[in-house]
């Protein structure tokens, strides 16, 4: 790409501004007549702007699903919007490829391919937040956490389901896979969220652990 840098043992590419919020892929390549290697796993970067023209919701309002679940993911803004996601099945596409397009809100039905990161996108190139989804297979838990930041001092609280949606007890919770703590327990609540409650977390019930899921935690907003 334009603007990257390479040597003969490293290679970067500097990412600034909206306009880079893509998948990317890398390569190597030697020799005076260049062989190149196989391209790398693709990777979604963001880098929208920190305060977007508009907001995706998610209903139900979690970040993992099962399989088979119904979602709607719909655009709030002044503006016409479209959803688009980034999967390393797909890569980059458009809802009308892969779900219902009804105004700005797009509805699909889910599958292990669907998990990737979504986003609106106007004509004139204007990013909403973008939504981390994973799709679980049907025969472990899922945590329920919350699909955007969660704001520094805010109270949260995670659980961990079944199939059926049921509310499930005796779980035990990980951040960064470490256990929070040495009890089971049936919700992980969390009074006052601070930085350090960013990361990875996922439940185990029964031996069997859901996908893990990122909550992001952002400072608190001195201007509200």
């Amino acid at each position: 790409m334009p603007g990257s840098t390479s040597g003969t043992e490293e290679s970067s590419f500097l990412i600034n501004g909206q306009n880079h919020t893509a998948g990317y892929v890398c390569r190597a390549g030697r020799g005076e007549t260049v062989f190149y290697t196989d391209y790398s796993q693709p990777k979604f970067v963001w880098s929208a702007d920190p305060h977007p023209a508009a907001s995706l919701s998610v209903s139900p309002d979690r970040v993992q699903h099962f399989s088979s679940d119904s979602v709607s993911l719909s655009c709030e803004g002044n503006s016409e919007w479209r959803v688009r996601r980034f999967t390393k099945k797909d890569g980059l596409s458009d809802c009308s490829y892969w779900g219902n397009l009804h105004r700005s809100t797009c509805t699909l039905k889910l599958y292990w391919y669907d998990s990737g990161v979504y986003w609106c996108e106007s004509g004139s190139g204007e990013f909403s937040n973008a939504v981390n989804i994973t799709v679980q297979n049907n025969y472990g838990p899922i945590l329920v956490s919350p699909v955007h930041p969660v704001t520094e001092g805010d109270p949260v609280t995670l659980s961990c389901r079944d199939k059926q949606q049921k509310l499930l007890s005796k779980v035990f919770f990980y951040h960064n896979d470490k256990l929070v703590h040495n009890d089971s327990r049936e919700e992980l609540k969390i009074s006052a969220v601070s930085k350090s409650h960013e990361g990875f977390y996922k439940c185990k019930h029964s031996g069997k652990e859901s996908p893990k899921s990122w909550m992001a935690v952002r400072g608190e907003d001195k201007n509200i």
